[in-house]
């Protein structure tokens, strides 16, 4: 693929490390590339950062047919930048691309341009620890035509913001609510993509969640509103009596994140027991109330390793673990970000330099 790079005239200037926030400050330029029925995906190139021009009545504004993805660019104490596991992002977005009837990203593709984005601006991936460059590939129809059909025509978009940690002031245990009124998902529909809907579907309750004094929602699954599925825009762990235990995927209503795939992995590579199967919320309550709910973490892109220090159901707050941090997902965070960041042995093959 030959992409074509128009520098950006009027390069900015990276703030200090400790001010960088997360996913507010953009970097000089962005990816971008076209799709058509005849042409395929075509035109590829990296220009300035900037506004795109769209019309009105195009679909991915009127329709939401949108998906994107979350990756991080990390730079290690000898100066070189690596990804982790981007290969596993090129594979999810062309699920949520294919569900939502999007065109498919080859993975060489997606990958190269991915890497020479980065490149482009690689002094915009900051140093300091904790921090990292955060990656936004996109994609969403651009058909203007009001009715409904098939998808046409597309582009392809990616944006780097570098960032600070996710937690300023280290990892705090947070406070959840578990939802019982909206749901996320349900069998059949598309909550095991990264589109948009999804996301903003959840809004209203986490608001609800907010005006109350919790971090995020905890969702019930939308059938029988019993069994526990995601929490907020992350994935959810459990260790209970031992064992670690994570919804299962099998629903198809939740979404496979990388994250979450990588603390199993890790997990059975250490020997922990680890548990992917239906989790009833009473079986989870239950626990809660007798001491067998050791921790509780929500692992993410963003955050790695959320810890979760109370749930709030039906009128009631459960403590988890003293509201601090677990041992488990104390580990589990300094075993990722040593590997992210070079810190830490890479026994997996999961990083790779730019």
């Amino acid at each position: 693929m030959q992409i074509s790079i128009t520098k950006n005239p009027n390069p900015g200037k990276m703030p200090p490390e400790n001010e960088l926030g997360f996913g507010r400050i953009f970097t000089d330029h962005m990816f971008i590339m076209d799709y058509t029925d005849s042409e395929k995906w075509h035109n590829p190139r990296i220009v300035p950062y900037g506004p795109l021009s769209l019309m009105p009545s195009g679909d991915g504004i009127q329709y939401a047919n949108t998906v994107f993805e979350g990756m991080k660019a990390y730079r290690w104490a000898d100066g070189s930048i690596h990804l982790f596991r981007p290969i596993e992002n090129a594979k999810r977005i062309n699920v949520s691309a294919e569900r939502i009837g999007l065109p498919q990203i080859p993975n060489d593709i997606f990958l190269e341009a991915v890497r020479e984005l980065v490149r482009v601006d690689s002094s915009w991936v900051p140093s300091s620890e904790g921090t990292s460059l955060y990656i936004r590939p996109f994609i969403f129809a651009t058909d203007e035509e009001l009715a409904l059909h098939g998808i046409h025509k597309a582009i392809f978009v990616i944006i780097l913001s570098p960032s600070a940690s996710y937690f300023a002031e280290g990892i705090k245990p947070v406070k959840i609510m578990l939802e019982t009124e909206d749901v996320r998902a349900v069998r059949g529909g598309t909550g095991y993509t990264k589109c948009g809907g999804n996301y903003a579907a959840s809004n209203r309750a986490g608001d609800r969640a907010m005006e109350k004094g919790y971090s995020q929602v905890l969702w019930l699954d939308g059938v029988h509103r019993k069994y526990i599925e995601e929490v907020g825009a992350m994935n959810v762990m459990f260790k209970i009596r031992g064992t670690v235990v994570t919804p299962s995927l099998e629903n198809g209503s939740i979404l496979s994140g990388i994250t979450r795939k990588s603390c199993l992995e890790v997990l059975r590579h250490w020997g922990v027991p680890a548990e992917e199967r239906l989790l009833s919320v009473d079986e989870l309550i239950s626990a809660a109330a007798d001491g067998g709910l050791e921790e509780a973490f929500g692992t993410g892109t963003a955050a790695v390793i959320s810890p979760i220090g109370e749930l709030f159901y039906e009128g009631k707050k459960y403590t988890v673990n003293g509201f601090k941090i677990g041992e488990t997902a104390q580990r589990l965070y300094d075993e990722l970000t040593g590997i992210q960041w070079g810190k830490r042995p890479d026994p997996f093959g999961w990083t790779e330099c730019v």
